[in-house]
């Protein structure tokens, strides 16, 4: 599979089929999916659906993509972009939980970020998180976004949302 996004520890590229097992293991730990508004996959076959139907790269050029160490290849979580009907675009990123502290949401946001803004020429870019969630919160401030708001967000209670403005626009 084609790297989207390189760092000096990380890889980023489109899903595939075959991490779908990998998805199911992500989302099944309660704490990795504490403060999503997510629930966990019921099959490796619904993960595999979620992939096959993925029209994000498709229609916008840009998603959610696969995090993988490029040392060991090893698939670490997903980092990446999403385009919202409303037009807003937002920074996700979920990890399993033996990867948290390590800097890599840090290194893979500031990527997907510098690539929002340089390659595709985005204005804005938002992030946001169950208030409750320090380290996330930790993560859109370490990548340079600033606190914005507090408003709902799709299933996450007492939500904050964090932006950043493309500083060549």
């Amino acid at each position: 599979m084609k790297n989207i996004i390189t760092t000096d520890r990380l890889d980023l590229r489109e899903f595939s089929l075959e991490e779908a097992p990998l998805m199911v293991d992500l989302n099944a730990d309660p704490e990795v999916m504490k403060y999503t508004g997510d629930v966990a996959f019921s099959s490796v076959e619904d993960a595999e659906n979620l992939i096959r139907n993925y029209d994000q790269y498709k229609r916008f050029g840009f998603g959610r993509w696969s995090v993988y160490l490029k040392e060991s290849g090893e698939f670490i979580g997903w980092c990446g972009l999403k385009q919202h009907e409303d037009g807003m675009i937002d920074l996700g990123y979920r990890f399993f939980q033996n990867q948290w502290g390590k800097g890599y949401a840090t290194e893979s946001s500031i990527a997907c970020i510098d690539y929002g803004f340089n390659q595709l020429k985005m204005e804005e870019i938002v992030g946001r998180t169950a208030k409750a969630n320090i380290p996330s919160i930790r993560v859109l401030e370490k990548a340079g976004m600033v606190f914005w708001k507090e408003a709902p967000c799709e299933g996450i209670e007492n939500s904050v949302y964090y932006k950043i403005v493309n500083p060549n626009s």
